[in-house]
C-alpha cells in the first residue's frame, strides 16, 4: 500500500512537470525571463590615442595615396582598435574608433527557476522589451548609432564577420554630454525580437550580447575624450 501511495504522488508531480515538488512556477505557460542588466562602457582612454599625431594624422593628404595609405598611417596614432579611411570629401585621413564590446547571458545562471527543467531541451520565449539607458557620458562628441547584437558564446567580436551575429537593434546617436532620464526603446530590426527570442529559447548554451560601432574623427574635428557608460535591459517571459 505504502509502495502504490509513493507511485502515486511520483506520478502525479511528473503530470505536473514538478510544478507542485517547488522546483518552479505553477504557471509554466508564462513566467518573468527578465535578463539581468547588461551594462557596457566606451571609454576613449581604452583606444591610448597620441593626440599629437592624431592632429599631424587628420591632415595628411591622401588625394594621390594609395588606397590603404590612411590605415597603415594610423597604427602610428592608436595601437590598437582603431582604422583609417581617405575622406571622399575633404582627402585627407579619417580616423575611426571602432567599438566591439560583448556581454555574456548565461539563461540558466541568471534565472536559477530554469535550473529546475534541464531536461528539457528549449523553451518559448517571447521578447517584451528591449530598452537602454545612459547614466554617464562625459564625451565631447556625438556617438554615432550604436548597434546591439547577438552571437553563439564564441563569437566575442563585431569585427569577426560571422554569419552567426544577429543585429537585433540600433541606439541613435547620442549628443556630447548627453545622459537620459529614464529608459528609452531599442530600434529592433524587422527580426531583432525573433533572433532574440530564438537565441533565448536554448537556454542552456551560453550566448554574448554584443555592441558595435565606430566614432569617426575627421580633419578640423575634436579628438574624442571622455567616457559614456550605457546599461541594455532586455525583458521577457517564457514556457515550457
Amino acid at each position: 500500500m505504502l509502495i502504490h501511495t509513493l507511485r502515486v504522488a511520483l506520478g502525479l508531480c511528473a503530470g505536473v512537470w514538478l510544478a507542485g515538488c517547488g522546483l518552479i512556477s505553477s504557471d509554466l505557460t508564462d513566467f518573468d525571463l527578465t535578463l539581468p542588466d547588461k551594462k557596457f562602457s566606451i571609454n576613449i582612454d581604452g583606444w591610448k590615442v597620441d593626440r599629437a599625431k592624431a592632429e599631424s594624422y587628420l591632415d595628411v593628404d591622401c588625394s594621390q595615396a594609395p588606397p590603404t595609405a590612411c590605415n597603415s598611417a594610423v597604427q602610428q596614432v592608436c595601437t590598437m582598435g582603431c582604422s583609417g579611411t581617405c575622406s571622399e570629401t575633404s582627402h585627407t585621413c579619417d580616423l575611426s574608433l571602432d567599438v566591439s564590446l560583448a556581454q555574456m547571458v548565461d539563461l540558466v545562471m541568471d534565472r536559477p527557476e530554469l535550473q529546475s527543467v534541464n531536461d528539457q531541451p528549449v523553451i518559448k520565449v517571447t521578447v517584451d522589451s528591449v530598452t537602454y539607458e545612459v547614466t554617464l557620458n562625459t564625451l565631447n562628441v556625438d556617438t554615432p548609432t550604436i548597434t546591439i547584437y547577438v552571437a553563439p558564446i564564441s563569437v566575442t567580436t563585431v569585427k569577426s564577420n560571422d554569419a552567426s551575429i544577429k543585429a537585433i537593434g540600433t541606439i541613435d546617436p547620442i549628443a556630447a554630454g548627453e545622459t537620459t532620464t529614464s529608459a528609452r526603446s531599442l530600434k529592433l530590426t524587422a527580426s531583432g525580437k525573433a533572433e532574440l527570442a530564438n537565441i533565448m529559447s536554448s537556454f542552456k548554451t551560453p550566448f554574448n550580447v554584443l555592441v558595435g560601432s565606430s566614432i569617426v574623427v575627421s580633419a578640423g574635428q575634436p579628438i574624442p575624450t571622455g567616457r559614456l557608460d550605457a546599461v541594455v535591459h532586455i525583458k521577457g517571459h517564457a514556457g515550457l
